[in-house]
């Protein structure tokens, strides 16, 4: 089991018996995620679907082509969110992408940072990558501030990247290589 720290949170894999905190989470932040990311079905939230999930990402670490944590806060030990590391590729690529959501309660706070950091920290010293990216909707400036506060740099634009709400959207293309971190 890898386990991450920073200075106000912990991270760690989530587990089946973390599934029902987990899909409240969820739930809680449907309308709040759902602005940069694709609506899911109903049937996403229900503790069945997560629990398939986690069996999912269980393989997918298995397999060295995901590492998935659940984002905790220090204090409080309460779930405020997730952070991955994902489509994890060897050599000649040793790349990934960064992907996180943070509870909207818990967002303006520097946690997103601390995560993303945390995660980088685990992909270039850990786990050997040589480049990591991250995709965010031109409309998610808090999220664009957190990727360039770690130093992320914006490389351009993947035109109709992600169908979300019933549109094709533009993303922005951000990266960091080993040697920025």
């Amino acid at each position: 089991m890898v386990l991450l720290k920073s200075s106000r949170l912990y991270f760690r894999p989530l587990t089946e018996e973390d599934i029902d905190e987990f899909v409240e989470l969820l739930i809680r932040n449907k309308q709040f995620w759902t602005i940069f990311e694709p609506k899911h079905p109903e049937p996403f939230y229900t503790r069945e679907a997560q629990l398939e999930k986690l069996a999912e990402a269980k393989q997918a670490q298995r397999l060295g082509k995901e590492y998935s944590w659940g984002i905790y806060h220090g204090d409080t030990n309460r779930l405020i969110g997730s952070v991955s590391i994902y489509s994890i590729r060897r050599l000649p690529f040793a790349s990934a992408y960064i992907g996180y959501s943070l509870d909207e309660h818990h967002t303006k706070q520097g946690y997103g940072t601390e995560a993303v950091e945390a995660a980088l920290r685990f992909a270039f010293r850990e786990f050997g990558l040589h480049r990591v990216e991250a995709m965010v909707s031109p409309k998610n400036e808090a999220s664009q501030k957190v990727l360039e506060k770690v130093g992320m740099f914006r490389e351009g634009t993947l035109r109709k990247n992600l169908f979300i709400n019933g549109v094709w959207e533009d993303h922005y293309l951000y990266s960091m290589l080993e040697e920025d971190f």
